[in-house]
């Protein structure tokens, strides 16, 4: 169930930072849901515990974890924008 929920949570931050990156409509929403989802990960891994918060991945949906996790999407769909496109927008 936690598996399951952690890909709904990061599907829904990815869609969330895909309208923020304006590629909602671009890309497709299974790429920014993707990305969403590493990103999330990614960043949960990488910067949550560095704050002092327990990361996505482990099941703690606090706001701490959310928001680090909505940034590393956002960073991830610009490194994708800048691969795809040659501009982060």
């Amino acid at each position: 169930m936690g598996i399951l929920l952690i890909l709904i949570v990061g599907g829904v931050l990815g869609w969330l930072a895909s309208i923020v990156m304006r590629t909602d409509a671009q890309q497709g929403i299974l790429l920014n849901v993707i990305v969403g989802i590493v990103g999330a990960a990614i960043a949960g891994f990488l910067l949550t515990p560095f704050l002092g918060g327990a990361p996505i991945t482990s099941g703690a949906f606090d706001i701490r974890s959310l928001l680090v996790s909505f940034l590393g999407a956002i960073v991830l769909l610009a490194v994708v924008n800048l691969v795809r496109r040659g501009a982060v927008r």
